[in-house]
Order: C-alpha cells, then structure tokens, then sequence
C-alpha cells in the first residue's frame, strides 16, 4: 500500500483567502443594506405619490363633476410611457370613462376591490402585464349623489428598470471589490511574510560546521521574536551536544587506545623470542586485566546509554536506607583498611529508589572518595529524610576539584586533571549521575580545595 502524500498548506493562501472573504462579506453586508434602504426608501416615495394623484382626483372629479371629469379623461391620448392610467366606472359597473388603451393593458378586473380614498393605498395591489409593472388601486366615492369608481394604476416600470440596474451595479462594484481586496491581501501577506523567508534564509546557514550562528531577535518583528529565541536556543543546546559528542569519541578512543595498545605491545614483545612459563603467565595475566578494564568501561557505557534512552529497567520500593549504606561500607572496608581511611556512617530513614541501582551509585562514589583520600583520612555518608526527599551525602577530606572543573565532573571520561587524576576511565560520577536521573532525582558537587568533596544525591519519595 502507498500512502498517500500529504500537501503542506501554504499560509499565505490562507490569510489571502481569509481576508478577501472577510472583506467581500463586510462589503456585501453594507452595500446589501444600503440597497434595501434605497430600494424601501423609493417604495415609500411611490407609495405617497400614489396616494397624493388619488388624493388629486378625487378632489378634481368632486370640483368639475363627474362628466368634465370623463370628458377631459377621455380626450388624452394613448401612450405607453404614461405614468397614470385612470378609468372611471358608474354605479352599475360600466366603464364611464378611461385613459384611451387602458382596456386592453389593464382589464377592468385586474384591480383589487374598492376602497375609500384615504385607505386606498394600502389595498394597493401590484400587476405585471409582459415587461410592465404597474401599481394599481381602486377608489369608491360620489359627486352630487352620484356614485363613481375610479380605477388608478401607477407605473412603476422604470422604478424596476432603476432598482435592477441598482443591483447590477452593486454587484460590479461587489465583485470589483472582492478582486481589489484579493490583490491588496496578495501584496501585504508577501510583504508581511518576507521577514519569514529571510529567516528561512538564515537558518539555512546553519550546519554542523556553523552551530556557532545565531538568530539576533532584535532585528524581527515581535511575532518572530519567540521562535528567534527558541531557535538560538535550540542551537546553543545542538552545539552543546555536539561538543560533548565530539568530545566523548576522542576520550572513548583514548580510553580504549590505551589497554589495546598495552596488549598489543606486551603481545609483540613476548613474540620477539623464546619465553619460559612463567613468562608466558604473566604477560597473559597482565591481557586478562586490561580486557577486564576494558569489559567494565564497555558495562559502563552501556548501562549509561541504556538510562540516557530510560531503557534501563527500575523497580522502586521502599528500604533501610541506612543497612544498606552499612552494608555497602563494609564490601569497601578492607580496602579502606589498607589505605588507612575511616569510613563512618550518620542518619538513617526510609528511601524510595531501585535497591540494586542505589547500591550501584553510593558503591561509585565511595571507589571514587577511596582514590581521593589520602592515608589516615576520613569518608562520612550523611543520611537525611525530608518531607518530599531523601537525600545521601559522601564526603571526603582529599585534596578537592577547582572550580573550574566542577561543572564537568558529571560528565562521561571527565577527569579532573591533575589534581585528581587517577587509574579510572571517568564513568564513575557519569553513571552516578544516570542513576539519579532514572530516578528523576538530582545530584550535586560542593569542593574546596585542600579541604574535600561532597557529592549529593537526591532520591524523590514518591
């Protein structure tokens, strides 16, 4: 199965789109209730006009008398652009007298039924006879007792003429508008976003040999401000990292260097002529140490590894927290007996941590405060509970680290030179380190010089 590729979004086609929408929507909301204001506003001034030509007639019809009336009405002549028809009908429904044409584009029962003048318009009823469209009301009054009805219609066609190219207009200067917002957002979401390619630009430069670069914030807007930031960031940590690994290789291949090459050379001069037995032993002795030397470097490396990937297997519970420190002392009391070092131990409590691990770790820091202390020096570890950690301390009284060396200690193959140098491959305090972080404890180093270390660790409760 092939999975289907996946297209990246542009968000300059976004914003474009997104603003000529927003911007074509305003403008129709707008011009949309500008139209229906004009139109309605036009509706009403027909409307009263309508109602002032019923008024007039009625009015006319009342001062010079039905027959004048229908004489003048029917003495005008046909035309189709006449704005009023009128047609006069008597009391038994004959058509008394109309606007010459009007029976044959507006049929006597098109109109609505009749009305007094004053309510007329709003009986109004509106007729479309082909492309026409009229407004038609009908009026019942009477003249000296003489009853009538007049049938008016207005001509509203060129109103729906003006109406219809009101809205085309609308619509062209609507769709002009969305194509003039659609080009403005074009330009200003390129220019908006042109600080984003000449960061791209920047970050381009980037490589392993340029991790030195940095990305000024200063000199971006305050929206790429942040990730300027995390950027510079990220860079200083990668530079970090690949110091370290960097320089991790070149102390891995020096360790190993050395008991290859002292095997190596032990091997080639044994070979160079006859050797007794006992020769023979011991060069093979002297290979056995180095592989063993070179069996616990590779042990460390991977239990490191394994617990900087959080592979490493831990099973917590809780323990005595001082037998275990005893216990521990004692595996190294007679090396600390040879050397002439006290080892003692204060506090006790209850720890939560991986038994087997904390042994491990209070193990490396004793082997390392052994190498350090000299004869008839003193090692104490500290026990202490707290509310919400454990804490051990070990301490020593050498000759102590530099300051400029204890933000390194911690480090893989690091080893304090000269004052502190010894036979070790500098894993000890690394892996010491590793445990206390699968722990997602803490450790810490305090020194002076000529008075001793402390290394503490901090074991959480929960």
């Amino acid at each position: 199965m092939f999975s289907r590729r996946t297209e990246a979004r542009s968000i300059a086609w976004e914003l474009i789109v997104l603003f000529t929408v927003a911007t074509s929507l305003l403008l129709a909301c707008g011009l949309g209730v500008f139209y229906t204001i004009v139109v309605r506003h036009a509706f009403a001034e027909d409307n009263a006009v309508l109602a002032d030509k019923v008024s007039t007639l009625s009015g006319d019809v009342h001062e010079s008398g039905p027959e004048a009336f229908a004489r003048e009405l029917s003495a005008g002549q046909e035309d189709e652009q006449t704005a009023y028809w009128i047609r006069m009908v008597d009391a038994e429904g004959r058509t008394y007298a109309e606007t010459p044409g009007m029976n044959q584009l507006l049929p006597p029962d098109s109109f609505p039924p009749p009305a007094k003048a004053a309510s007329a318009v709003q009986n109004r009823k509106d007729y479309r006879n082909g492309p026409k469209l009229f407004s038609l009301v009908t009026v019942n009054d009477d003249s000296d007792g003489q009853p009538y009805t007049l049938q008016i219609a207005q001509n509203r066609s060129s109103d729906e003429r003006v109406e219809r190219n009101f809205a085309m207009l609308f619509a062209a200067v609507l769709a002009s508008s969305a194509l003039g917002s659609g080009l403005i957002a074009i330009t200003v979401t390129r220019r908006g976003l042109r600080p984003l390619q000449k960061m791209t630009q920047s970050f381009a430069r980037v490589g392993p040999t340029h991790l030195k670069e940095r990305v000024t914030p200063s000199g971006w807007p305050r929206e790429l401000q942040p990730l300027a930031i995390a950027f510079d960031d990220m860079l200083k940590r990668l530079d970090d990292s690949f110091t370290r690994l960097s320089q991790f290789s070149a102390d891995l291949a020096h360790e190993l260097r050395t008991p290859i090459a002292n095997m190596l050379g032990e091997a080639q001069v044994v070979l160079t002529r006859d050797r007794t037995a006992a020769e023979y032993r011991q060069t093979i002795e002297s290979t056995i140490g180095e592989c063993e030397r070179l069996s616990r470097i590779v042990d460390n490396l991977l239990f490191v590894a394994r617990a900087d990937a959080a592979r490493e297997p831990i099973e917590r519970r809780r323990f005595d927290a001082r037998a275990a420190v005893e216990m521990i002392a004692a595996f190294y009391q007679t090396v600390a007996e040879d050397r002439h070092v006290t080892i003692s131990c204060s506090g006790e409590g209850q720890i939560y941590a991986d038994p087997n691990l904390f042994e491990r770790a209070v193990g490396n820091l004793l082997d390392n405060a052994l190498r350090f202390t000299p004869e008839k020096g003193a090692i104490g570890i500290a026990l202490s509970e707290h509310d919400s950690s454990f804490e051990v301390a070990v301490h020593d009284n050498g000759c102590g680290i530099a300051p400029e060396h204890l933000p390194r200690v911690f480090d893989r193959f690091y080893r304090a030179e000269p004052s502190r140098s010894s036979d070790g491959a500098g894993l000890g305090l690394a892996l010491v380190k590793s445990i206390v972080d699968l722990h997602t404890g803490s450790a810490s180093i305090h020194s002076d010089m000529g008075y001793g270390t402390t290394v503490t660790l901090t074991f959480p409760l929960v």
